[in-house]
């Protein structure tokens, strides 16, 4: 893992570590950087690795690199960057992050010392990407890649990504979109793919909504909530101008908080200006324990342009919330229509018609909420397909 930051795969991280069996299992745990809200949560039984100078300004600023005399590791991110630009040039594609990451992986790595040299694993996860590294400087008898990404909703260069994931002896996928997103784009690596949930101990996260009360914070009528970091994926650009149509059609009391924080930070809080809703569109930051938020709000809505699989849509739906999500391709994975969620539309207006509509209906709001407190949305049980991996 890079490092703890409060994010859905970080959380997925934590799930699966205390889903983990410490008498069946010794676990050490590999972070770059020891910094990140989630730190704390890592259970008491997992070994923490030390961490390796090199590994630490893999996403510091480049300065930092150059600082502390990590030359080569400054100098494959500065070539990674390069190829990418190429890359954008010759494809013009609408979403690169993907390729900016795997490039990272191919021209970093070689500058990286190996990981625990001395002992061998029986099998080495490689958690989030690139996943050159797990592949080239840990050694283990079997090596596991985990897909999060949907992999219809990106542009990559499909010939180096190949490379990479057919190093791997077995590949996770986190739904059946996912996996069919994945083989689209590789069909030779369709015979290694595992579908594995992402895991979320259910007792933690509902003892962790009672920490405290955000009654107080969460104002409005309704008040809606949306958490996760600030990328074009989030969809948070488009948010304000949601809450626009809401507020001037069927809602003016509505607020909408977000919880969060990112690249894309900037961008929200003009696009909340451009559209007048400083009072009405709610920026919370990054927030260690987001639980009592999701517990105090009306609505919880994911307005994403894509998801792998949402772990927050989840986490909401564990405590008892109606959820609304928007058409993102993956969205039919992970909720039911009108039984334990609702789709809306991704375009604005749609989105905004799709919500009112579920704003306006309070009996579907308590139908939704019951089905899913009556519903179990944890899965410590795939924990096993963890174990067979290892076998």
């Amino acid at each position: 893992m890079h490092y703890l930051e409060l994010g859905g795969a970080e959380m997925a991280l934590i799930g699966l570590l205390h889903a983990l069996d410490p008498k069946r299992t010794d676990v050490d745990l590999f972070v770059y950087d020891h910094r990140g809200p989630l730190m704390k949560f890592i259970p008491d039984w997992v070994n923490l690795l030390p961490e390796i100078g090199a590994y630490t300004v893999m996403e510091r600023p480049l300065s930092e690199a150059v600082r502390r005399r990590y030359f080569g590791v400054a100098f494959g991110r500065l070539a990674a960057k390069l190829r990418h630009q190429a890359f954008v040039r010759k494809n013009k594609p609408a979403e690169i992050y993907s390729s900016l990451i795997q490039y990272v992986g191919d021209f970093v790595t070689p500058w990286l010392p190996d990981i625990n040299p001395a002992v061998e694993y029986d099998m080495c996860i490689s958690f989030l990407a690139p996943h050159n590294i797990a592949r080239d400087k840990v050694r283990a008898r079997r090596h596991v890649a985990w897909i999060h990404t949907d992999y219809s909703t990106v542009d990559i260069d499909v010939v180096d990504e190949l490379k990479v994931w057919s190093a791997f002896d077995s590949i996770v996928s986190i739904s059946p979109q996912v996996t069919n997103a994945f083989t689209e784009r590789f069909p030779s690596l369709s015979s290694r793919i595992v579908e594995i949930e992402n895991i979320l101990p259910t007792d933690y996260i509902i003892s962790r909504s009672e920490e405290f009360s955000a009654d107080r914070e969460l104002k409005g009528c309704p008040a809606l909530l949306s958490i996760g970091r600030f990328c074009p994926a989030k969809n948070y650009d488009n948010l304000p101008l949601i809450a626009r149509h809401l507020v001037d059609t069927s809602c003016p009391e509505l607020q909408w908080y977000i919880i969060g924080s990112g690249i894309d930070e900037p961008l929200i809080r003009q696009r909340i200006r451009e559209a007048g809703m400083e009072k009405n569109v709610i920026l919370l930051g990054s927030k260690v324990n987001p639980y009592p938020y999701i517990k105090a709000c009306d609505i919880y809505v994911q307005p994403s342009r894509f998801e792998g699989k949402s772990i927050t849509v989840r986490e909401a739906q564990m405590l008892g919330k109606p959820v609304a999500v928007t058409a993102y391709p993956t969205a039919p994975s992970q909720i039911r229509h009108g039984v334990d969620g609702v789709i809306v539309p991704l375009d604005n207006e749609g989105c905004a018609a799709g919500l009112a509509e579920l704003i306006r209906d309070v009996e579907k709001q308590k139908l939704l909420a019951e089905y899913c407190l009556s519903h179990d949305f944890g899965n410590e049980s795939e924990v096993e397909k963890i174990y067979k991996l290892i076998r």
